[in-house]
């Protein structure tokens, strides 16, 4: 778990900077990120990968949990590929400078000029998710005269216990080709035709916010059977990618995992794939994960200022916040919780359970309820933990609010790495009709 530190001031620190300091320095809302929290993680997947699997793989940072360029230059500097699932996030990376070899393309509905550009730029590995995708990415591979490597997305049917809306394995999922009826197997055979595509191995994620190891174990052991019983088709898998999903601490509600525990977690997984290739007499894959979630959640928090304050006797107390909706939609999209404390009081006990309301016009848009904290005042400033991923991935300009700017911090410096925008930027591509001009 993210430790919470307090300094003399009774004041939240984050990354070694004093909280109340950063959000007077770069305004609230504001996004901030502890570098240090960051590396370390990625370091544990990393160096778990060479101690119990000899670096035979390679760690993707799943940015869609949280993406912009100085995120793709600590993940390229500690050694990471990335993960990217659209025109948008390669793009990113290439501006960052990150190398293409290092990237796994994913999504469901590649568009025809995301693939293009993905063979332009020669991305590692493209995970192909349809035969509709499968057949344009081949005719624009032969037109740019190159092979492509692919991996291809399997549904092991595998139930991981999250939110409807972030499971990906079940059997009613939008991603990937069922192992149980026979579709992925049929796949593999049309995609060993394609002259142009040169099909390395299979990808699976199972889901999102798991703690349960057994459920990681149980996707492998799912994936090996499969891969076993293409030995028929004299295909044996090159690369296996069994995706990320490692869960974090939102609340109480959720275990407080270190970085020896997300090392268990991996090397479980490890230990199931070499159990597998021993009992199936396959050759070990080049193994790959995609930690997003896991490695950014817990290293960010978000600050607010405290605005109106409304009691509704009886009922409910609601402290309205600068943000909302725009800069924070899992509570709104998923019921997320979270645990949140006053940063500039954070050495006082809570005294009240309140609800978290945003600016926005919309009757649906809070942070979130039932939050435990000292009675507050108009001016406080609100911490808000565990929002590093899907948050400013998520951000959006509801009501013309502009996304907040997110700083990151290390050994109590703090510097942008996404700039706040203004309402020039918020108008900058609109354009009047010339009948109003």
């Amino acid at each position: 778990m993210f430790e919470r530190k307090i300094n003399g001031k009774g004041h939240l620190e984050i990354g070694g900077a004093d909280a109340v300091a950063l959000a007077e320095k770069f305004g609230t809302p504001l996004y901030v990120y502890d570098e240090n929290y960051i590396r370390g993680m990625m370091r544990v997947f990393r160096k778990t990968l060479e101690q119990e699997y000899d670096g035979n793989g390679l760690v993707l940072y799943a940015s869609k949990a949280f993406s912009c360029m100085g995120m793709y230059a600590i993940a390229k500097s500690e050694g990471l590929g990335a993960d990217v699932v659209s025109g948008g996030e390669l793009y990113t990376a290439l501006k960052a400078g990150f190398p293409a070899e290092k990237m796994m393309m994913h999504g469901n509905n590649k568009l025809k000029d995301e693939l293009a550009l993905a063979v332009k730029n020669n991305v590692g590995w493209i995970v192909v998710d349809s035969l509709y995708e499968a057949d344009m990415l081949n005719e624009l591979t032969k037109e740019a005269g190159k092979v492509q490597n692919i991996l291809l997305r399997i549904n092991p049917g595998v139930e991981a216990h999250t939110h409807a809306y972030v499971q990906t394995a079940t059997p009613d999922s939008k991603f990937g080709f069922s192992v149980a009826d026979g579709s992925a197997k049929e796949t593999v055979k049309n995609l060993l035709t394609k002259t142009n595509l040169c099909l390395k191995g299979f990808h699976c994620h199972i889901g999102s916010k798991i703690f349960e190891k057994q459920s990681f174990v149980l996707a492998a052991e799912k994936c090996f059977a499969f891969l076993s019983e293409l030995k028929g088709l004299g295909f044996e898998a090159e690369v296996l990618n069994l995706g990320g999903g490692y869960g974090i601490h939102y609340t109480k509600e959720d275990p407080d995992l270190n970085f020896s525990d997300y090392a268990d977690y991996f090397k479980a997984l490890i230990d199931a794939v070499k159990s597998e290739c021993k009992k199936r007499n396959l050759k070990r894959p080049y193994l790959c994960i995609e930690p997003g979630r896991s490695i950014v959640g817990e290293a960010g928090i978000t600050l607010y200022k405290v605005g109106a304050i409304k009691e509704i006797k009886g009922i409910k107390k609601y402290l309205a916040v600068d943000g909302g909706m725009f800069e924070s939609p899992r509570y709104c999209l998923y019921g997320s919780k979270y645990e949140a404390m006053l940063a500039n009081r954070a050495n006082e006990a809570p005294t009240e359970v309140v609800s978290i309301a945003g600016k926005c016009c919309e009757s649906g848009d809070l942070i979130g309820e039932g939050f435990n904290l000292p009675q507050a005042k108009s001016g406080d400033i609100l911490a808000v933990f565990s929002t590093g991923a899907y948050h400013y991935s998520m951000a959006s300009n509801y009501n013309r609010n502009p996304v907040p700017p997110v700083v990151i911090v290390k050994d109590g410096n703090a510097e942008y790495l996404v700039k706040p925008q203004t309402y020039e930027d918020l108008i900058r591509n609109d354009v009047l009709p010339q009948s109003e001009k």
